[in-house]
């Protein structure tokens, strides 16, 4: 009878142990779903209405998640807006990652579609001057993707030396940007394609 009890409480504790492990790798799948999923639905929302206008709640709404579960995710609104922007940004080309070519890229950010379409747009051009005005971490962030982009566009920027071609780029990139500020700005439609085709055909790109 002994040998009996011990061998169902042996079982018992090896079925517990298996459903407590399986426990605790379910959470942390859903935890990083989660988190995914509220980067997301900060970086759409974050563009279409800036950092200002767009709340925690609203945030994790979006995410079809409870607003008292965001400080189990992020310290505070900021830390959210930095590690969202930052996973939206695009990532740095590597050898491994085909480069698309600089006048394939400037076609389609001076483009009506890249205009219309605000909730997955350039970060640059949507957030930019919040951004400016925001913490060291953000800052940074955008920083190097600035750089990254210089960088890329440098490869194929009119000129005969690097520095001459590193000025194009920034040249070209600065405007990219500006332009596509301008052209969502003007309430006229006809003046907002001039200002993307104009700063197309103007780009020291080849």
């Amino acid at each position: 009878m002994i040998v009996i009890m011990i061998t169902f409480m042996i079982f018992i504790m090896y079925k517990v142990n298996r459903f407590g492990g399986a426990h605790v790798k379910v959470s942390r799948e859903q935890v990083a779903e989660h988190r995914t999923r509220i980067l997301g639905a900060a970086a759409r929302l974050f563009r279409l209405r800036g950092f200002d206008d767009v709340t925690v709640a609203e945030v994790m709404k979006e995410a079809g998640l409870t607003h008292g579960a965001f400080y189990g995710y992020f310290p505070s609104k900021e830390a959210l807006i930095a590690e969202a922007v930052g996973q939206a940004l695009p990532p740095a080309p590597d050898q491994a990652t085909p480069r698309r070519p600089a006048a394939d890229y400037a076609d389609g950010y001076l483009s009506v579609r890249h205009r219309d379409i605000r909730a997955t747009s350039c970060l640059f051009s949507s957030l930019g001057t919040e951004a400016a005005r925001g913490s060291a971490d953000l800052r940074h962030r955008m920083t190097e993707a600035v750089r990254s982009r210089i960088d890329h566009l440098s490869l194929e920027a009119d000129g005969d030396t690097p520095k001459e071609k590193r000025r194009a780029a920034i040249a070209a990139w600065s405007a990219m940007v500006g332009a596509m500020v301008l052209a969502r700005l003007v309430d006229d439609e006809r003046l907002s394609k001039e200002i993307l085709k104009q700063t197309r055909a103007s780009l020291p790109l080849k």
